[in-house]
């Protein structure tokens, strides 16, 4: 993290009223402790982007899900910021004139997505898919670029890692659990090769 600063008196609802947690990168709280996360590198970004374009290609035209790059979600004891968090469309934060309302939400996302960074602790991470999972959750994915691991959690289900060159599942061909009813088929092979260009 690029800065972090504990605080037991620090409430949620302090943390929301200071000017700069929406600073790039954004800043996270989890039980009185404030830290910023890492600024995204290339892995990262593209990794980010193109999950996301390949979620809501999936889940849009059908009206099922949308995926959201860097959405704030304001829990009972953590303020987050997912570096996917996908939502079910009957959960979109639609106003009266059926647009989307500009805001953070106040709920767990039904699918959370982070891609770790070198700098980043993966205890850390790993707690905030697994808190999100137990204030609704259905589904959470910790992406490591580096290992070229997709680490898989359920709710109520022991965690399943992916590697894309892993000859006990099918040398990373293996279909990766996604939201249920949304039709979608990405392994690992397939998402890390998105790192990959000729010249």
């Amino acid at each position: 993290m690029l800065a972090s600063s504990p605080n037991p008196t620090l409430t949620i609802a302090d943390f929301l009223a200071l000017s700069y947690i929406d600073d790039s990168p954004a800043w996270e709280y989890v039980n009185g402790t404030i830290a910023q996360k890492p600024m995204p590198k290339t892995f990262h970004s593209r990794l980010q982007l193109k999950l996301a374009s390949m979620i809501d290609l999936a889940g849009e035209s059908n009206k099922n899900v949308l995926a959201f790059n860097e959405l704030r979600c304001n829990l009972t004891e953590r303020s987050i910021v997912p570096d996917i968090a996908v939502l079910g469309w009957d959960r979109l934060p639609i106003n009266d004139s059926g647009e989307l309302e500009n805001q953070a939400i106040s709920f767990a996302p039904d699918w959370v997505i982070e891609i770790l960074s070198p700098q980043q602790s993966l205890a850390k991470v790993m707690k905030n898919i697994l808190y999100c999972l137990e204030q609704g959750s259905e589904l959470g994915w910790l992406i490591n670029p580096e290992e070229r691991s997709i680490l898989v959690l359920l709710s109520q289900q022991a965690p399943q890692c992916y590697l894309s060159d892993d000859p006990e599942i099918n040398n990373g061909q293996e279909i990766l659990p996604v939201l249920s009813g949304l039709d979608l088929q990405l392994t690992t092979e397939q998402i890390f090769s998105w790192l990959k260009f000729s010249r």
